[in-house]
């Protein structure tokens, strides 16, 4: 008899992709994957184990999967992903309704686990192969407008605040045939815009061709026919090739939008958090991106309260927030992450102090926001329609915006507009982070 299987996805798009692969394998192996826990017999929980509020998170939903063994069908729970990878030990042993725990590199092993769960065989655990390639030539079986590609997996960069090369290996580059031939076949299923990931996308191709090859990826999948745009999440500031600008800029389906994970810009942090950049170099970039591509959008993330912090380091990365005017910023709290380097580091900042000083940056980030949309009044902009929301109104994205991070545009339609389509706006009104638009017309698919 078919088994049903539902998976619950949490953290980043890299545990979606792995998901993806993991419903790809059980439906080639005549299982049914269904989003209704109450009719899962098995039930997987793809965790995410990154900073605290993230293993908070994981943890609540295991509980909470693990209730569909009293009140449901539900005849094994499963975990997957960074936190069973990280803590596979301690979860048997705290949460005993745990069947099986497959690590990160052991997605190729989800229907082995179930079949020896089958056969009797409890507490299964396939962990410690972090080092292990991705999954190529598993077709991935859902399609949305916009999808997630992996370019790569690992890291060897050793941040001392972070935790995943341990949970997911060195750096491994795919190679630039698989990652086109996987768009290629994204497309020919209905995607328009495909996302470019991986833990540092800039290091993308030194592991196997010994040079920096993201733009000569880029080049490749710019000539894919009817793929609409390509965007770039993870891009470190070392290794920021001016090949990689050059193809950004000269590349028309690559989105003029960059999302480079900064982390701080006082030397001192910088060299603590074991970040291989500095002040300057970062401020050479930026005006470099700028100057080179001047509709360019610059998305970054900050960590403050990192070991060692003081207001004087703060209020220099306040200032520099101010000065630059980032089009797009998040804000994250140190987390104190046993197993890196940075946890026994001295100086450790209070949790109200970190906290204080997010949202004096988020609060600082939200008027530069404000300021920069209201610059786009009475601008055109190509929008992808994602959500109709009602009463002639629907919700799109422009290039400035990656999904679930960024802004939104609310846009006024009479005319039915179909979600996935491209269409043309006009700006008429703004908000801090969203924008308003109104129909300009409707562009050629």
């Amino acid at each position: 008899m078919t088994k049903n299987i539902s998976i619950l996805t949490l953290g980043c798009a890299k545990n979606e992709i792995d998901s993806e692969l993991m419903c790809s394998i059980l439906k080639d192996n005549n299982y049914t994957v269904t989003n209704n826990l109450e009719d899962a017999d098995i039930i997987i929980v793809n965790t995410c184990g990154f900073i605290l509020d993230a293993k908070e998170e994981s943890i609540e939903t295991i509980f909470e999967a693990s209730r569909y063994k009293k009140e449901g069908k539900c005849k094994y729970l499963i975990l997957a992903g960074c936190l069973a990878e990280r803590y596979s030990k301690e979860l048997f042993e705290e949460i005993h309704e745990i069947d099986g725990i497959i690590g990160t590199g052991n997605i190729k092993d989800i229907v082995n686990v179930i079949d020896n769960l089958e056969k009797g065989n409890n507490k299964l655990k396939k962990t410690n192969n972090v080092d292990e390639d991705y999954l190529e030539k598993v077709n991935r079986i859902s399609f949305r407008t916009t999808e997630y590609v992996r370019i790569s997996e690992g890291c060897n960069n050793h941040c001392s605040y972070c935790i995943i090369p341990k949970l997911r290996g060195k750096y491994r580059s795919r190679t630039i045939e698989n990652i086109v031939q996987e768009v290629e076949y994204l497309v020919k299923n209905g995607v328009r815009e495909i996302i470019l990931i991986g833990q540092n996308t800039t290091d993308y191709g030194i592991d196997i061709y010994g040079e920096y090859s993201l733009s000569k990826l880029l080049d490749k999948l710019n000539q894919i026919e009817n793929l609409k745009w390509i965007r770039l999440l993870y891009l470190y500031p070392d290794n920021f090739t001016d090949e990689l600008i050059a193809s950004i800029k000269n590349n028309e389906k690559v989105v003029k939008y960059v999302d480079i994970p900064l982390q701080h810009i006082n030397n001192e942090i910088l060299r603590k958090m074991n970040r291989k950049t500095s002040k300057e170099e970062i401020q050479c970039l930026i005006r470099k991106l700028r100057k080179e591509i001047p509709n360019i959008i610059i998305r970054t993330t900050f960590i403050v309260g990192f070991p060692g912090e003081t207001e004087e380091h703060f209020n220099e990365l306040s200032d520099f927030i101010k000065k630059t005017k980032f089009d797009k910023l998040g804000v994250f709290t140190y987390s104190r992450e046993e197993g890196t380097a940075s946890y026994n580091y001295p100086g450790q900042v209070e949790e109200d102090i970190k906290e204080n000083r997010r949202n004096k940056l988020m609060e600082v980030q939200q008027r530069i926001s404000y300021g920069l949309n209201k610059e786009k009044l009475n601008n055109n902009y190509l929008v992808l329609i994602e959500e109709f929301q009602g009463d002639n109104i629907y919700i799109g994205r422009t290039y400035m915006d990656a999904p679930d991070i960024d802004g939104i545009v609310y846009i006024k339609s009479k005319k039915d507009l179909k979600l996935g389509e491209f269409v043309n706006i006009k700006i008429v009104d703004s908000l801090e982070y969203d924008l308003i638009g109104e129909i300009e017309y409707e562009f050629s698919k």
